[in-house]
């Protein structure tokens, strides 16, 4: 199946690379708590949050903090492990698995994000593990906490499906993690400290101006570690910009552009962006750790009204991800 899919969002990317301003807005936190009981609540704070700004933020998510801490220290743990061993695990492109350092390319701002990632995709994992003996425990530990993930990505979605008049399940049975078709991706995330001398610099990016390739990002962010900024689309244009401040217990979420094709527009992808720290902001290291929901290769992406012709996941994401990454790669 062809994708029926151009590249006219990389285009729009290719706009977004200025300064902007800083806007306030609302980042809504919306609460799962007793998630069965409350979910017509919850699916009507899900959608305004949703089509309004297209991110919000998720507390009594069921995930515990001590989770949430011990996943952060062990990233940690990765990173700090000398290039030579990660080296040892790279990143397989068409995969979406393994280590990378300084290769993804945004089309907003034309170099290297400042950051090394670790990308972990259940199906193609083998031979991409560090040893035992290098990070005891470590794959173990994250895949269980990957599956925490979709758990709440899963209700979520399941929310979204509700709304578009899709069975509830229709989005989950598109995330099957037994599926050798899995492409559902946890992706840890190390930005590099600031050195002294580019300190203050105006227009260095941490990570430039983009939208996610998913369904939905679950973004988990430590306490004092900020600079992440949403752009909502109809102020594309203005690029007003937003900062999200950081929470360690809070999830950020964000629309991808997987589901705003699924839900025929409704649901928008809009731009974000890590900027780099002012002079009397915290510069060093930033980790966070992202989910993206991002439904089987063999699904078939096309919304209830029809409005764009259908297309398989792995088609979409193909083109999305070779857009974003340096040819030599």
């Amino acid at each position: 199946m062809t994708t029926g899919y151009d590249l006219s969002e990389v285009d729009r990317e290719k706009r977004m690379g200025g300064l902007g301003a800083e806007a306030a807005r609302e980042i809504r936190v919306i609460d799962l708590t007793d998630f069965e009981a409350r979910r017509a609540e919850i699916t009507d704070q899900l959608w305004t949050a949703a089509t309004e700004i297209g991110f919000f933020q998720l507390s009594g998510h069921g995930i515990a903090r001590e989770h949430m801490d011990a996943v952060f220290a062990r990233t940690e743990s990765f990173f700090a492990l000398p290039d030579a061993v990660k080296g040892q695990y790279p990143l397989v492109k068409a995969n979406n698995a393994g280590w990378e350092s300084l290769s993804q390319v945004r089309p907003s701002i034309g170099v290297p994000d400042q950051k090394e990632s670790y990308q972990i995709t259940r199906p193609h994992m083998a031979e991409l593990w560090p040893s035992e003996a290098e990070l005891p425990g470590f794959a173990a530990a994250i895949l269980a906490f990957e599956h925490e993930c979709w758990t709440v990505a899963m209700r979520v979605l399941s929310c979204f499906a509700d709304r578009l008049g899709l069975p509830r399940e229709h989005f989950t049975a598109a995330h099957d993690p037994a599926s050798p078709h899995y492409q559902s991706t946890l992706r840890l995330l190390h930005y590099f400290a600031v050195p002294e001398e580019l300190r203050d610099v105006p227009g260095r990016w941490r990570a430039g101006a983009h939208t996610d390739f998913d369904c939905l990002t679950l973004l988990f962010q430590r306490d004092g570690q900020g600079g992440l900024q949403v752009c909502p689309g109809k102020e594309m244009e203005e690029q007003r910009w937003t900062s999200i401040t950081p929470s360690s217990d809070l999830i950020t979420c964000n629309i991808g552009d997987m589901l705003t094709r699924w839900s025929d527009d409704l649901l928008p992808s809009n731009f974000h962006r890590v900027r780099g720290p002012g002079r009397d902001e915290y510069q060093g290291d930033r980790y966070s750790i992202a989910y993206f929901a991002q439904a089987d290769r063999d699904a078939i992406i096309q919304g209830p009204r029809g409005t764009y012709p259908p297309v398989t996941a792995a088609d979409f994401l193909t083109q999305r991800v070779r857009a974003n990454y340096s040819p030599q790669r």
